[in-house]
């Protein structure tokens, strides 16, 4: 089935600047200057691909506006405020573990939050049926006093809360697949039982002291936050297992008004900073779970959010699956890696993934059942 599918993207958001690095560290003198991991080439040739095979104009384009620091304020204090812009006001710095802001990163990173609302009030609206936020920087590991892991503001979060401010939604779902752990997102609700959080992350990878199955969320938000981390080496059967077994019944329990997927590639199979198997096919099949699920539970009102995923090659391969299976049509663009990556060896759910995801749901998918019941 055909569906309206709204997109966000501006050119200025590229234009976030991580400077002279090696990596994920600005090099500063101290070593041979490279490109940072976190660089606009992975989302601006998502947009390149989808430009040259004609798959932009299939979107609906969503006009918006940067958000403001009264609703940044609805996640982050003043102090980190005032710290960010004054880094960005003095040509750059550190916001945080990771976290580099560039000169007029304040304005530029104001930009991905605010799209992120206007995707979702254009859903709520009616004015298309889901959409895809093609932002920078990324959001889901800053947490509401730093940043951290290339992230500046928590865009989604931010979004949420004022779209919950404003009265738009209550109950709201995050589905995260980046293979590194929310976070942020997980900071920004922890206690918070009307915004359920779940996040699918290579285990111990970043940062290597969260996303344990013993993190269920606290006060209220008992039962509200769910981690799945998964070995490394990870591939179809794993991801497939953790969505059958906790990401797609936790929905139904909660029964969301809106479902955000923070959609990050980095799990896919030539990700330099992640381990993982996944290709292509993989995000389409786990996009199309997600739809039906918003289908049958909040009338198909779902925002994908791009994320992480660090290989020029290939994120845009996995970004179009994605985009093509929320418009419900295919544009024709053939992924050249697909059945190399699809064919690898232990693709197939090996005995200590299925134990990992057992483990999560025993974990966090029961605490959730009993929070619900308690709430009922």
């Amino acid at each position: 089935m055909a569906r309206r599918t709204g997109f966000i993207w501006h050119e200025r958001m590229m234009w976030h600047d991580c400077g002279p690095s090696i990596g994920t560290v600005p090099s500063r003198g101290l070593f041979q200057q490279g490109e940072h991991f976190e660089n606009p080439e992975t989302k601006r040739r998502l947009k390149n691909l989808m430009d040259a095979y004609g798959v932009t104009p299939m979107l609906v384009p969503i006009a918006f506006t940067p958000a403001d620091e009264s609703m940044l304020g609805r996640i982050h204090p003043p102090a980190y405020l005032n710290k960010v812009k004054a880094l960005s006001d003095a040509g750059g710095g550190d916001a945080g573990e990771f976290a580099i802001v560039g000169a007029g990163s304040y304005e530029i990173a104001m930009m991905a939050p605010g799209g992120v609302l206007a995707a979702a009030e254009a859903v709520l609206d009616g004015d298309v049926d889901n959409a895809y936020v093609l932002s920078r920087p990324p959001g889901h590991h800053a947490e509401p006093e730093q940043g951290r892991g290339f992230c500046i503001f928590a865009n989604t979060p931010i979004a949420i809360r004022e779209l919950q401010a404003r009265g738009a939604v209550n109950r709201v779902a995050v589905v995260d697949w980046d293979v590194h752990h929310g976070n942020g997102t997980e900071a920004c609700f922890y206690d918070d039982p009307s915004v359920l959080t779940i996040s699918l992350h290579q285990d111990g990878l970043y940062p290597a002291d969260k996303g344990g199955t013993d993190a269920c969320g606290a006060g209220g938000g008992t039962g509200f936050n769910i981690n799945v981390p998964l070995p490394p080496g990870s591939g179809e059967g794993a991801y497939y297992h953790a969505m059958s077994e906790v990401v797609l019944p936790a929905l139904e329990a909660f029964r969301p008004d809106m479902i955000f997927i923070a959609c990050g590639y980095d799990g896919c199979s030539f990700d330099p900073l992640s381990a993982q198997i996944l290709g292509s096919p993989h995000y389409r099949t786990m996009t199309q779970q997600v739809i039906d699920a918003a289908d049958r539970l909040c009338a198909g009102k779902l925002v994908v959010c791009h994320e992480g995923g660090y290989s020029a090659v290939y994120v845009p391969f996995c970004g179009v699956a994605v985009i093509e299976t929320l418009m419900g049509r295919e544009t024709g663009i053939h992924d050249p890696f697909a059945t190399m990556i699809t064919d690898l060896p232990y693709q197939d759910l090996q005995p200590h993934q299925q134990a990992a995801v057992e483990r999560a749901a025993d974990a966090g998918l029961s605490a959730l059942m009993l929070a619900m019941t308690e709430n009922v």
